[in-house]
């Protein structure tokens, strides 16, 4: 009789010890196969290439293991008639890596494009490769303590949402239909868009009477379906940060600076001749940046005594790892930890694509062990979505970058190898709490931790490629830093470093920034969010607060029946996931069209009165919301698996 569901002491309620998990460590099914691999490796370079491309753009990444357990449930039990639940575990951690490195890799290597140096591919590979190796093995010794000791006080709760959709199974087939549907018609509406031009995709209106700034939205299915992911009050966050930039600062700066007669720095034209977007990229982007960083470190301050706690407790159960011949309690050896991080240090130090010396290299290990601890620790409390690596990030970047200048490692070779070391610990520090939960759901579920470890490196590996691929595609044909490509946290992160090593930025801006940063604070406001509305064009928000009005209206419908609800938003959250990633990968093939010239938008020259329209855009735009609601509270006919 085929299995449903997990059983209540999944969450608590017994001795980490006495969990029975839903496969018992006395049964042996195949964990490790070339199907499981393949698919594992393919969904990481499909989610690392869909964030890279979504994060360079919005600064947003979505997480992948909750999506990718559906698509393997779904496909193995339907393609291959697999009902293996070890096998689809084995899929969604490795995919989970794809997410993970993307967002370590988009925070940190982007800044060595925006000081106008060369990013090569073998420094994105390798850089990851090593931080990943890090990410994963720091949280091997401490896998027993954080899952099986921690056991009901540790919540880890998207670990359990996807430990609950392998076990059920039964979600594996309406659940791969819905993500399905989703990546089938982002795909197409940006094909339509973006691709053939048959619709704009950032209509915009002239405010004049507002010294001409402007009014825009991105009509891009992703933006659609992060706004349902993130919710309504984040996407409000972002909007009202869009709107004190938009209708507020660029305005002000405007009619202030009418009258100049030479350019205020840091810009190098006059205020008068500056459109609305030059004065968000020359001034506003760093009072953004200054509510960004504000954030990060406001997010950090507040997560101290968590972290302090974190690793005080991790380290307290360093030792408590016991020899066991249960398949369930067999890990990756020690010594490949401790081989690890000397492998790392080492590398770090001589190869000549990172070459960030002796010191720089013991750095990456201490910080990198440190924050992977603290990281693996978060990500059970409050899930990896919500996990403050950029937080974590600044912070090792502002010391690491002063040890180097102190010990005379300075200007552009000081920066460029502050900025190596800092984003080899930051994609050390999201992979290791992807991991850590990727061995929660391990733990829950009765797979073989060893396995998943070395596994998940596969992923890693295979990943970090598509994602310095698609980096580098975007940078040729749109350029990091520009409108198209904003790339928020590598220009936050590049700030950092070069205000740290030169003091070359305007730094009154980024003070006004902070201040804005401090209120929402002191107003009991999420920094973050309103910081990014801030940072980005008001387009982005706008287009992410049509998503979230999305989630309202279903909330609105199901508000009497709270099973109804939870099952339609998190068929809504599918539906998204599909939807970002099907626009990010349709992005990724236009861009390949863009780098080799080949023009395929001859939507542009049919009927332009209409293809050139602000207002065809967003008609569609309000179209495709009305289908995402329709489909997401439509009732399922069929529940098989």
């Amino acid at each position: 009789m085929e299995k449903r569901g997990l059983d209540h002491s999944a969450y608590g309620g017994v001795n980490g010890e006495d969990y029975i998990p839903y496969i018992p460590a006395s049964e042996a099914m195949p964990e490790i196969t070339v199907v499981s691999l393949v698919m594992g490796v393919l969904f990481a370079a499909l989610f690392a290439a869909a964030n890279t491309y979504l994060g360079l753009k919005v600064g947003m990444t979505i997480a992948a293991g909750i999506p990718s357990a559906v698509l393997a449930t779904g496909i193995l039990k339907g393609l291959f008639k697999h009902n293996n639940v070890l096998e689809a575990n084995m899929i969604q951690s490795i995919a989970a890596m794809g997410e993970a490195l993307a967002g370590g890799i988009i925070f940190t290597l982007p800044a060595i494009i925006i000081w106008g140096l060369e990013l090569k591919l073998s420094t994105i590979i390798v850089a990851t490769l090593l931080g990943g190796l890090i990410g994963i093995f720091f949280v091997v010794p401490l896998r027993k303590y954080l899952t099986v000791e921690e056991h009901g006080k540790l919540i880890f709760p998207e670990s359990m949402a996807a430990a609950e959709i392998l076990a059920t199974g039964s979600s594996g087939g309406t659940g791969f239909k819905t993500v399905l549907t989703g990546l089938l018609y982002g795909g197409g509406y940006k094909l339509l868009s973006g691709g053939f031009a048959l619709w704009m995709e950032e209509p915009e209106w002239t405010i004049k009477p507002l010294q001409s700034t402007v009014f825009g939205v991105d009509t891009l299915a992703s933006l659609a379906g992060v706004g349902f992911i993130i919710g309504i009050e984040a996407a409000l966050y972002m909007f009202a940060g869009a709107l004190v930039a938009w209708f507020g600062l660029i305005p002000l700066i405007k009619y202030v600076g009418a009258g100049l007669t030479t350019p205020l720095f840091p810009s190098t034209t006059l205020i008068s001749k500056m459109s609305a977007s030059a004065i968000w990229s020359s001034y506003i982007r760093y009072v953004g940046a200054g509510a960004v960083a504000a954030g990060g470190f406001i997010s950090l301050g507040r997560s101290l005594p968590t972290i302090g706690r974190s690793f005080k407790s991790a380290m307290g159960g360093l030792g408590k790892g016991t020899v066991s011949d249960k398949r369930t309690d067999i890990d990756a050896p020690i010594i490949w930890v401790i081989g690890a991080a000397v492998f790392v240090f080492l590398l770090a130090w001589l190869l000549p694509m990172i070459s960030i010396g002796p010191i720089g290299s013991l750095l990456v290990v201490i910080f990198a062990f440190f924050f992977a601890v603290v990281s693996a620790r978060m990500c059970g409390i409050v899930g990896a979505s919500n996990n403050p690596v950029s937080g974590m990030t600044i912070a090792s970047l502002l010391f690491i970058t002063a040890v180097l200048k102190a010990t005379g490692l300075t200007g552009q070779q000081g920066m460029v190898a502050a900025i190596l070391a800092g984003s080899i610990v930051c994609i050390a520090i999201a992979v290791s709490g992807d991991a850590a939960q990727a061995l929660k759901t391990t733990h829950i579920i009765g797979g073989t931790p060893k396995r998943v470890e070395f596994s998940m490196y596969a992923g890693v590996a295979f990943a970090s490629v598509f994602s310095g691929l698609v980096l580098l595609m975007l940078n040729h044909t749109y350029g990091i830093g520009s409108d198209a490509v904003a790339a928020p946290q590598a220009t936050l992160m590049s700030m950092v470093v070069k205000g740290v090593m030169t003091g070359q930025i305007p730094w009154i801006l980024v003070i006004i920034g902070v201040t804005f940063g401090v209120m929402c604070a002191l107003m009991r406001l999420p920094v973050l969010p309103v910081a990014l509305g801030l940072y980005l064009p008001i387009h982005l928000s706008a287009g992410i607060l049509v998503g979230g009005l999305i989630r309202v209206f279903v909330d609105r419908k199901f508000r009497n029946n709270s099973d109804q609800l939870k099952e339609k938003v998190e068929k809504g959250i599918l539906l998204a996931s599909g939807l970002v990633a099907g626009d990010a990968i349709m992005g990724i093939v236009i861009a390949v069209f863009a780098t080799l010239s080949i023009n395929i938008g001859f939507g542009a020259n049919i009927l332009p009165g209409i293809t050139g329209s602000p207002y065809t855009a967003m008609l569609l735009y309000i179209l495709l919301a009305v289908w995402m609601y329709r489909v997401t509270v439509k009732k399922d006919t069929k529940q098989n698996g």
